[in-house]
């Protein structure tokens, strides 16, 4: 496997290495002093990094002959990137004279552990360069990439993505920056010239050279989003510029990023002022749009404009107190509002009306006495935008413009925040017309108070001039109408199948995709049905904006004749298309948004997302040698449902409440003509889906596409024509994808669907391929680390639902993620709901008979060794931590993190000396405390630690302490060794202790047999650390579940479990977890987390 990195050169680019984890780990041993720089031993090559970045599509990452200092002129998310071949020097850990692996890396067999201390040595590596252009496109598609992405290119990627939002919202402002000067850089072209930008070449007698850029607007939640993302740079991020601090690295990649991105959205756009053809500023704005952005201009007229530029950007950022912006409704007649609810009772008056929510989007209720006109009427009256001072910190103090201007000193309100109200007023009004010039007319007063529209300029303020202001960081107020459903026109489908209404049992038949059905429309405000006839007279007015039953309506004419023709519209349609319209997005501006399907029976609760509930449960088939729970005989009645609709699912049960024999039970109910399923899962499952399916569904005919000597060509065809259920591993779909391709699958069921989490790579596109009239994804976990792995594993469940992956990107992933957008949260609730199955194993109405699971916190005391060792390594790892500083600061923070947690578990991991280990330290001393009551008993314990040297350790050292075979799964052991021991195991007469590297063992295994659970040290990962304890806590356990945490008293290991209950708050929010936020400690607070409190030691 390659993974790919990237490190961010200022003036330089984007710069991309790879390590291969077929190349070996070690360096070739020299004699004499190490030298400064030497070549990384296990880099990829420019070949292999350049298919490392190859797309599925016809887009490469080829290195090109054309020099990564031009750009471009294809800058989309899949544009080609052209790279200039090269090498970059990097500081990286370094052991025993090698480079430490990445942690994405994974060998495909276990080395010998290096022994050593941890420094950061220079390494050469085989690197590709990119220009900004060019980077942001190959950032844009990072997921599409052949390779696997480090940390490095991740943030990268995100940091791109944070660029390309900017943009599209508009958050940007032009400016000029000085022509480039050459700079040194860790990046070597292969003639071996320092990399470097060009400077711009002389102009005319008198000028001088420079660049129009776009630079991002960093207001809000901006300014915290990129402070997050300077914060949350790797400590790999700066290998290649360690010179550079956090923030500036951050800060410079996102300043190019955006102008990147926006000459990208603006290349056929060429902005010009006026008539004038020469000066400074003409051609500052043709360089807006030009590839490079160079050009030249007089010194004097380009330091005003520069001046210029920057006092625009500083007002921009903002300051204590902004320019506000209400938006007020003309007045109504009361008496004739009152008139026409009297002549139609249908006219609602909008009473609901509250105070202003001053915010900087607030919506404003209290504009105009309130009520409304006759029904439909147009609106005569003249609305108006008040201008005002606001708080930038506190929005709800909002002072109005008169009392600005009759007044010169600061309100009492204001107070404290400026000095010249009036002064303030002008200029932030000045700025505000920059973006929306209509305020030009109310600016041409000398104390200007109000802007008078007419009902179309109110429509446009609340379209175009209102978003742009508040996205400029100017404070708006609006009418609280206008973000209400009940402002805007909706459509309504009445749809009634066929068949009998009501419950169905989803067994066999069913009414399939193409089944036609009956509908209706119905266009709606709110929740009030809108006649025909209203609707035409409503088109008439020919106004954006009416007064309708006692309330404002925007009227867009394109949806009002979307509007007629559905309601001139009936008759039937597919249930495809009815579930389409009900789950899908509007797909055009002037199609009416679909407020709600109802629908009838079975195809009603799948689009309620009551499916589940509703069916009526299912028993097995009698092929099925088992017993099935109610829970799972609903589950497999939702199963069968989605199949008799050609719609396919993802079970997302959690851990331990049977999904397995809920799909053998579905699988031995499939007609003996139906055709192969096809299983896809990791290869330490295949073992155990063979046991389950022998045990369950004995009648299955089971093969397994998996090793060396499995089938081929046509015998793999007779292979799978002559089976029931096919197994076989992720890594094998990508490499036979042609041959499983080959095949008319009945259904594809992937198992551990987080497998194809990351949609861009081989085995994901490889699965997704695969033809089958049914899918299943199984996960216990359908959302990880972001939202794109959630479209990933729908994407495979039902291709098409969730849009591209760009289009789910912007409308779901982006304002979920970034900006908390609720309702955009509650769409994809509604559209995902119905094909997700999640019941969750603690809610004792899905099952009272699961054991108890008992979890506690075991403090271990240190021995006196293991204190004398703790505090010299806090002395000696603090000493070199202050006398250091960025990169090498970093890694020597998480070094002095894993030094302090292998002295808690025992000297002998840390000392690496092969030294006995009885009484020496605390934990193994109450390990063995309890493992004596869990053998007394009978019972058997899993024993999970991170250190796979330690395991070996364990394993040595309880064996002989108890004179029982100890066994011990590591990443190193075979599947035939691994299913070996699970099954000797989970036997009466197997062994009772079973030790488990966390990676190896904490996922995919059943090892119910085990009732006790001792993670000896901790991952500081709440979902890892959950789903190693599922691997007995879990269906088929018959007896409590004890579950032991060790954490050393007095430690950093004891102040650091606090962290973990914050952490596990946030599994359900896809947060992620480990250790590097230590690094961005100050050293006083590292040496207070560090430090070993009293009560810490015991003699």
């Amino acid at each position: 496997m390659l993974v790919v990195h990237g490190a961010w050169l200022p003036g330089a680019g984007l710069v991309v290495w790879a390590e291969d984890s077929a190349l070996p780990p070690q360096a070739p041993r020299r004699p004499g002093r190490a030298p400064r720089e030497r070549p990384h031993p296990f880099a990829a090559d420019h070949a292999a990094l350049a298919a490392a970045l190859a797309s599925a599509g016809p887009q490469t990452g080829t290195p090109s002959a054309r020099p990564a200092s031009a750009p471009s002129q294809s800058t989309g998310p899949h544009a080609p990137a052209a790279a200039e071949p090269g090498s970059v020097l990097l500081r990286l850990p370094t052991r025993a004279g090698s480079p430490a692996d990445s942690p994405e890396l994974v060998r495909p067999a276990v080395a010998e552990p290096v022994r050593g201390p941890v420094t950061l040595a220079g390494w050469r590596a085989f690197a590709l360069r990119y220009a900004p252009a060019d980077a942001l496109a190959l950032l844009r598609a990072a997921g599409d990439r052949a390779g696997v992405p480090g940390a490095t290119l991740r943030h990268l990627a995100e940091l791109a993505g944070f660029a390309v939002d900017l943009v599209r919202r508009g958050r940007v402002l032009p400016g000029v920056a000085g022509a480039p000067e050459p700079r040194p850089t860790a990046f070597r072209p292969l003639d071996g010239a320092s990399a470097a930008p060009r400077a711009a070449g002389p102009g005319r007698a008198g000028e001088v050279g420079a660049r129009a850029v776009w630079r991002p607007l960093l207001t809000g939640a901006d300014a915290a989003w990129a402070r997050s993302l300077a914060l949350a740079l790797p400590p790999a991020g700066r290998a290649a510029a360690a010179d550079v601090p956090a923030g500036e690295l951050v800060a410079d990649a996102l300043d190019a990023l955006t102008d990147a991105a926006a000459r990208a959205a603006l290349t056929r756009t060429v902005l010009t002022q006026g008539g004038r053809r020469s000066g400074a500023v003409p051609a500052w704005l043709a360089a807006l749009t030009a590839p490079d952005g160079g050009f030249t201009a007089e010194r004097v007229a380009l330091d005003a404009l520069a001046a210029e530029l920057d006092d625009w950007q500083r007002d921009a950022a903002g300051g204590a107190v902004r320019a506000s912006f209400r938006l007020v409704e003309p007045a109504v007649d009361p008496i004739a509002d009152a008139l026409a609810a009297a002549l139609d009772p249908t006219a609602a008056t909008d009473t609901d009306a509250t105070a202003a929510t001053a915010t900087a989007d607030a919506t404003d209720d209290s504009g105009g006495p309130g009520g409304g006109a006759e029904t439909g009427s147009a609106a005569a009256g003249r609305w108006r935008v008040e201008f005002g001072l606001q708080a930038a910190d506190e929005p709800g103090l909002v002072v109005e413009a008169g009392h600005v201007w009759r007044s010169p000193h600061a309100p009492s309100g204001l107070a404290g925040r400026l000095d010249s109200p009036q002064e303030t007023l002008l200029a932030e009004l000045g700025r505000a017309s920059r973006l929306w010039p209509e305020l030009d007319t109310a600016l041409r007063t000398a104390t200007p108070e109000a802007l008078e529209l007419d009902v179309e300029g109110a429509h446009r303020f609340l379209r175009e001039g209102a978003p742009v202001l508040h996205a400029a960081g100017f404070g708006v107020l609006l009418p609280g109408w206008w973000r209400r459903p009940s402002a805007r026109l909706g459509a309504r489908l009445q749809a009634r199948s066929r068949t009998a209404p009501g419950t169905v049992a989803a067994a066999d038949g069913g009414f399939g995709l193409d089944a036609l059905v009956d509908y209706r429309w119905e266009v709606s405000l709110g929740d009030e049905p809108i006649s025909a006839e209203e609707l035409a007279a409503l088109a008439e007015l020919k106004t954006p904006l009416v007064r309708l039953r006692g309330r404002w309506v925007e009227l867009d004419p394109g949806r009002l004749a979307a509007g007629l023709r559905l309601l001139r519209s009936a008759g039937e349609l597919t249930v495809a298309d009815l579930l389409r319209l009900g789950l899908a997005e509007a797909d055009s501006a002037d199609a009416l948004p679909v407020l709600e399907v109802v629908a009838d029976g079975a195809l009603g609760d799948l689009l309620a997302g009551q499916a589940e509930r509703r069916l009526v449960p299912l028993d097995p088939p009698p092929a099925f040698a088992g017993t099935l729970r109610p829970y799972q005989r609903r589950g497999l009645a939702w199963l069968a449902f989605l199949q008799s609709l050609g719609l396919g699912g993802v079970l997302a049960d959690d851990m331990g409440l049977g999904k397995t024999v809920q799909l053998l039970a579905l699988f031995a109910g499939d007609p003996a003509d139906a055709g192969p399923t096809l299983l896809v899962c990791p290869m330490s499952l295949v073992g155990n889906w063979q046991r389950e399916a022998a045990r369950f569904a004995p009648k299955l005919r089971v093969h397994v596409h998996h090793g060396a000597e499995r089938a081929r060509g046509d015998d793999f065809v007779a292979a799978v024509h002559a089976a029931d259920l096919v197994l076989t591993t992720y890594s094998v779909a990508a490499r036979d994808a042609v041959d499983l391709a080959g095949i008319d699958w009945h259904r594809v069921v992937v198992d551990e669907a987080q497998a194809i989490k990351n949609a861009s790579t081989r085995q994901a596109e490889a699965v997704r391929a695969l033809p089958a009239r049914h899918r299943i994804a199984v996960t216990g976990t359908p959302v990880e680390n972001r939202l794109a792995d959630l479209w990933s594993i729908m994407q495979f469940a039902n291709p098409g639902l969730l849009g591209p992956a760009a289009s789910f990107k912007k409308a779901y992933a982006e304002p979920i993620e970034r900006h908390g957008d609720a309702e955009a949260a509650e769409r994809l609730r509604r559209m995902t709901g119905p094909f997700v199955l999640r019941r969750l194993k603690t809610d004792s109405s899905i099952i009272s008979d699961l054991p108890e699971k008992l979890e506690m916190e075991v403090l271990c005391n240190l021995t006196a060794e293991q204190a004398a060792l703790y505090r010299a390594v806090v002395d000696d790892m603090m000493a070199r931590i202050e006398s250091t500083d960025g990169i090498e600061r970093r890694g020597l923070v998480l070094a002095a993190m894993t030094r302090l947690k292998q002295v808690c578990n025992h000297p002998a991991q840390l000392l690496r000396d092969g030294s006995a280990l009885p009484d020496r330290s605390g934990k193994l001393a109450r390990l063995e405390e309890i493992l004596d009551e869990v053998l007394a008993a009978g019972e058997k314990a899993l024993l999970f630690t991170q250190y796979a040297e330690f395991g070996g350790m364990l394993r040595g050292h309880l064996s002989a302490r108890f004179g029982r075979e100890v066994l011990f799964l590591h990443g190193g052991v075979g599947k035939a060794d691994r299913d070996a021991m699970v099954t000797r195991f989970q036997s009466d007469a197997g062994p009772p202790l079973f030790v488990l590297s966390l990676k190896a063992g904490g996922t995919g295994l059943t090892l119910t047999a085990a009732n006790h659970v001792v993670h000896v040290d901790r991952w500081w990962n709440p979902a890892v650390e959950d789903q190693a304890t599922d691997r007995a806590f879990r269906i088929g356990q018959r007896r409590r579940v004890q579950v032991r945490k060790f954490v050393c008293a007095g430690t950093v290991e004891e102040k650091v479990a606090a962290m973990i209950a914050e952490k596990r708050s946030l599994a359900a929010s896809v947060v992620g977890t480990g250790e590097q936020w230590v690094t961005e400690l100050s050293t006083e607070r590292l040496r207070e987390l560090f430090a070993l409190e009293a009560g810490a030691v015991v003699e």
